[in-house]
């Protein structure tokens, strides 16, 4: 039991305020005007929560506090997101069957070359999409882009924040970069060291779980009306099926979900002080029938 850490920043919190300005972004078609960073308090819940199952796997301090930094930036290659037209975009897309994700696009068109899911996507849909009333101007195509190019997005922004980033006093690293692509290219990580592939799996694992929790994506992005756990952890297991997810990060999950780790993080992703009871009891009963892996042994790490 002395394994469990709870959720906390292990950064100072002007360090983490000032990555969470990375976010914020000048628009593209107003000058003077700054789109700020969408829904940063999900990538700072994200954050606490990956480095409480770190922890839990009993990484070295030092190295998760460079982890919670990865984290904290894991949406980063979203800068400039307009909520109400990315959500037009990727609902019309889903209710047409379209895959949303640049692994999925491939699988169903395996002609596109690598990297370009956002002009192959553009190519079929366009006219689609402007016949449902969204035009696909630039900036339209910039939402695309934030899902189905994310790693173009993401590997730009960070060319331009790196001299911020070496002012804050950031030592950056490339498997930093490889954990924030795993959710959406898993393949980055297919020969990597087994701890940098656990931290890609806790980052999915946890961003997920705070993403099916939170009322204002649930709202801004699919017009969801409600959050259900019992749902979060059926998807968590998915991506275990597919192995996105080991057993050992899925079980962490579900072992600190259980003993109330996350409850006030949930909670506050919901807008709310605390989670109902029903919702308290459901999680209790995710206890896994055997000890948790991060209670039994390490995962070597620099």
């Amino acid at each position: 039991m002395n394994s469990i850490v709870r959720p906390a920043l292990l950064i100072s919190r002007s360090l983490a305020q000032n990555l969470l300005h990375l976010y914020d972004y000048p628009h593209p078609q107003k000058p003077g005007v700054l789109i700020p960073g969408y829904d940063k308090p999900h990538a700072l819940r994200t954050a606490k929560m990956c480095a409480a199952v770190a922890l839990a796997f009993r990484h070295s301090l030092s190295l998760v506090r460079q982890y919670q930094i990865a984290c904290l930036l894991h949406d980063l290659g979203r800068y400039g997101l307009d909520p109400p037209l990315f959500g037009r975009i990727w609902s019309w897309a889903r209710r047409q069957g379209i895959p949303t994700r640049p692994a999925e696009w491939r699988a169903v068109h395996p002609d596109t070359p690598y990297g370009k899911e956002t002009e192959a996507f553009l190519a079929r849909y366009r006219a689609s999409l402007e016949a449902s009333g969204i035009p696909m101007d630039q900036w339209a195509c910039e939402q695309v882009e934030m899902r189905l190019g994310f790693a173009r997005r993401l590997r730009r922004r960070l060319r331009e924040v790196r001299p911020i980033l070496r002012q804050l006093g950031v030592s950056w690293a490339p498997w930093m970069q490889h954990i924030m692509l795993y959710y959406y290219y898993p393949e980055v990580l297919q020969n990597a060291p087994a701890w940098v592939r656990q931290f890609g799996e806790i980052l999915v694992g946890c961003e997920q779980l705070e993403a099916y929790s939170n009322r204002r994506r649930g709202r801004d992005y699919y017009a969801r009306p409600y959050e259900c756990f019992a749902e979060a952890f059926t998807y968590l297991k998915r991506l275990y099926e597919t192995g996105i997810l080991g057993h050992a990060v899925l079980t962490t999950i579900q072992f600190l979900a259980a003993q109330g780790v996350f409850d006030r993080i949930l909670a506050a992703a919901r807008g709310e002080k605390c989670l109902s009871p029903s919702d308290q009891q459901f999680l209790r009963t995710l206890l896994p029938s055997v000890d948790s892996p991060c209670l039994l042994s390490a995962t070597t790490s620099p």
